[in-house]
């Protein structure tokens, strides 16, 4: 007899990745059986790093998370949670300010497929005020990121900045 896997969504565009979606991300893991992290486009939001560059980063640093997979989703999300045989959506709230937001999109999601659910996640106080544009905003400064993301993101943050400057 087979059971059914419990398998959630955690889509975002992680331009970069920080501490606040590791959080959310291993404590999903130990909710869910799967965890898929979906990396979108986001062309309206500017991302500093590409698509390949936020896959390879996620990849890297959920590595030891078991259950956890990465993805890219390049359609509407509720396409893209039946493609994956789904019905859970993960979204981090670390703010109030965060929610008006959040609840719009709920709402609409809701409103095209209503057995999808979404579940809000809130990161560790210790993250709630983080978010990668307030990250990518001070590693531009040159302030030191490295306690707001992993090494590896703080090294990759460097570089493309790096090269930024020099056009």
């Amino acid at each position: 007899m087979s059971m059914l896997k419990r398998r959630a969504i955690y889509p975002g565009t992680f331009d970069p990745v920080t501490y606040g979606h590791l959080d959310v991300i291993r404590r999903a893991s130990r909710i869910f059986d799967e965890v898929i992290v979906t990396v979108a486009d986001s062309p309206s939001k500017k991302p500093l790093f590409s698509v390949e560059e936020r896959l390879a980063m996620l990849r890297s640093v959920t590595r030891g998370i078991k259950g956890v997979q990465v993805d890219h989703c390049q359609e509407l999300l509720v396409a893209y949670v039946r493609r994956k045989e789904s019905r859970i959506v993960i979204r981090g709230l670390r703010m109030v300010s965060d929610f008006e937001y959040e609840f719009q999109m709920a709402l609409t999601n809701r409103k095209l497929d209503d057995e999808i659910e979404l579940i809000f996640m809130m990161p560790n106080e210790a993250y709630s005020f983080l978010s990668s544009s307030l990250i990518k905003e001070i590693a531009q400064l040159g302030a030191d990121v490295s306690d707001f993301v992993p090494p590896l993101v703080a090294r990759a943050l460097k570089r493309v900045l790096k090269r930024r400057q020099l056009k």
